[in-house]
């Protein structure tokens, strides 16, 4: 993964980036320590008519339903001038409890995208547990996607493009999974120790699957 503040590359299980120091604490500082209780669809700044909720919703459910270990959510909201998007969505990612997600599914399998649209703004970051399949720059691809969309104000078009593009990387990943599942076997992180950069909220996971009446394909 990348430091939110320095965006060096630094190792999952690290206790704070080693080139700038960053950690939880910091984001904890900046935004509140306390736990939040959310909604995996939270329009704070209320850009989705309903209309466009519904059509958000579905292309989220559709993600989830082919690879029902992994959850997707989405936040908006106005974060304010001093805020920086990419600290804001990894402390967001360790401080919700998603109230429309199973206690049995941890956040390490959630996948954020936060959308500034006072800033014109917007990130997405990953639990550990999706690590063998996702990567910074298959999270860039996926904003790029939506990006001339969002410029004009079409913002449920933009996200739903951003999802159909991760729903066809997940699935690609899962047939390289299935062609070689020792490959993917080792590079899954261990669960994150106490003081972590990226935190236990859940407790308990299992490996990734598939659902097989959506497909056929296998993420392990």
């Amino acid at each position: 993964m990348k430091c939110p503040r320095c965006v060096q590359r630094i190792h999952r299980a690290a206790s704070s980036c080693p080139q700038c120091g960053f950690s939880l604490a910091d984001a904890d500082a900046c935004f509140g320590a306390e736990e939040l209780r959310l909604r995996c669809l939270t329009d704070t700044s209320g850009i989705l008519r309903q209309g466009d909720r519904e059509r958000v919703e579905v292309a989220m459910e559709k993600i989830m339903r082919r690879f029902p270990q992994v959850f997707v959510a989405i936040y908006t909201g106005s974060l304010g001038e001093v805020a920086n998007i990419r600290q804001f969505g990894f402390w967001l990612l360790n401080r919700s409890a998603f109230e429309d997600v199973p206690l049995e599914k941890p956040n390490e399998a959630g996948i954020l995208l936060t959308i500034d649209p006072s800033s014109k703004a917007a990130g997405m970051v990953f639990g550990y547990l999706l690590d063998p399949f996702l990567t910074e720059a298959d999270t860039f691809e996926c904003l790029s996607r939506a990006h001339a969309y969002w410029l004009e104000g079409r913002y449920a078009d933009g996200i739903v493009r951003a999802l159909h593009h991760l729903d066809g990387i997940l699935r690609q990943r899962s047939r390289h999974a299935r062609r070689d599942p020792e490959h993917y076997e080792r590079k899954v992180t261990p669960p994150a120790k106490m003081g972590d950069l990226v935190r236990r909220i859940r407790a308990g996971h299992r490996p990734l699957g598939v659902n097989e009446e959506e497909s056929e394909e296998v993420v392990r």
